[in-house]
């Protein structure tokens, strides 16, 4: 191999190796464990063996066809991680379709890979090829439409975009770039695929270093909701069945319950849920249980005058008697024994009526 080929295959090989690594690392290493870190480890992995492949073909035009057809395959992976992953990274909106998704590329590619190997039906795989490569401009054009507010923003004189969304247009503008070198490969060289990945890869991970602080957020799961709020119809569905396991299931009685215990029974994310409380709600979980917990102890201080009130503390979900005192003061401005007394006062009142 001349000097000059050895030049190239370092430069076109260094960004799938490198994206491999990095996405390794977003499956394995990468903290919080949130869901957005496999789908940006997918898209990283995806891209690099569809890369790699690339690479070694270019170098070496009688590598077997089944890593040609294995480096294809894992090509349909990259537009549904990109898209998932902002989906999971920018909207409040559910992602679990995900699995509808990447389960129907990975039998249809088994079934495929299986009645119609490369080596077999070469021709058929032209097909497929295109096929492929349709697919992740879909997906392209569906990360477009998440990110279709951004966009605007771009063109509109007062408005700043944030880091985030900065990095969702970079991941998206990348992807674009690189799907279009590889669909003009008949025009230009083959290799230009894996040099223009490179190319993007180290792009992307400079302005992160240039704009660590601002990014230090990027790759974990928000807090913050900023503007974006629930759609309106969405909001009332989930309080409705919020409310509904609360009163019938009253699972506040469970002196640990969790906010993503809460969520897991609502089918949704646990920020979507904290969002939904402190956005239409007004409140945060701890409040909104312990609202559910009082009226509950109001209704059995009512009906069952003869119990002790730190068992019915215990009874309605609170953990210790100052903390069912504590809450109950701060919502009805008296303490549970005062309540009670008020409540025997009336009752005496009434009789003697």
């Amino acid at each position: 191999m001349q000097f000059s080929n050895e030049l190239l295959f370092f430069f076109s090989a260094l960004g799938a190796f490198n994206g491999l690594i990095l996405g390794l690392y977003f499956y394995l290493f990468a903290k919080p464990k949130h869901v957005s870190n496999y789908f940006l480890g997918t898209l990283l992995l995806a891209l690099s063996i569809r890369i790699g492949k690339s690479v070694f073909y270019y170098f070496n035009p009688d590598l077997s066809l089944i890593f040609l057809q294995f480096g294809l395959s894992a090509c349909a992976f990259i537009g549904p991680s990109l898209y998932f992953y902002l989906r999971a990274k920018l909207t409040s909106g559910s992602y679990k379709t995900w699995k509808i998704h990447f389960g129907l590329i990975v039998v249809t590619l088994m079934i495929i890979g299986y009645l119609y190997p490369w080596h077999k039906h070469p021709d058929l795989w032209h097909y497929f090829y295109n096929a492929i490569y349709l697919e992740w401009l879909i997906y392209i054009l569906a990360s477009l439409l998440l990110l279709k507010n951004s966009v605007a923003k771009i063109f509109q004189r007062n408005s700043t975009l944030e880091s985030l969304e900065i990095w969702g247009l970079s991941l998206l503008a990348g992807n674009l770039v690189i799907w279009i070198v590889y669909e003009i490969v008949d025009y230009s060289s083959y290799i230009g695929g894996a040099l223009s990945f490179s190319f993007v890869f180290y792009l992307l991970i400079l302005w992160l270093l240039l704009n660590r602080k601002k990014t230090s957020t990027i790759f974990l799961s928000k807090s913050k909701y900023g503007d974006k709020k629930i759609d309106e119809e969405e909001a009332a569905a989930l309080i409705e069945k919020l409310k509904l396991i609360m009163h019938s299931e009253k699972i506040f009685r469970n002196t640990e319950l969790k906010l993503v215990e809460v969520a897991k029974r609502l089918k949704v994310h646990t920020h979507l849920l904290s969002q939904l409380i402190n956005d239409n709600l007004g409140s945060t979980f701890s409040q909104f249980v312990n609202d559910y917990r009082i009226e509950e102890a109001k209704l059995l201080i009512k009906s069952n005058p003869n119990i002790k009130l730190e068992s019915i503390g215990y009874d309605c979900g609170f953990n210790s008697k100052s903390t069912f005192y504590a809450a109950f003061k701060k919502l009805e401005g008296s303490t549970p024994a005062q309540y009670k007394e008020n409540l025997l006062k009336r009752a005496v009142s009434g009789s003697e009526l």
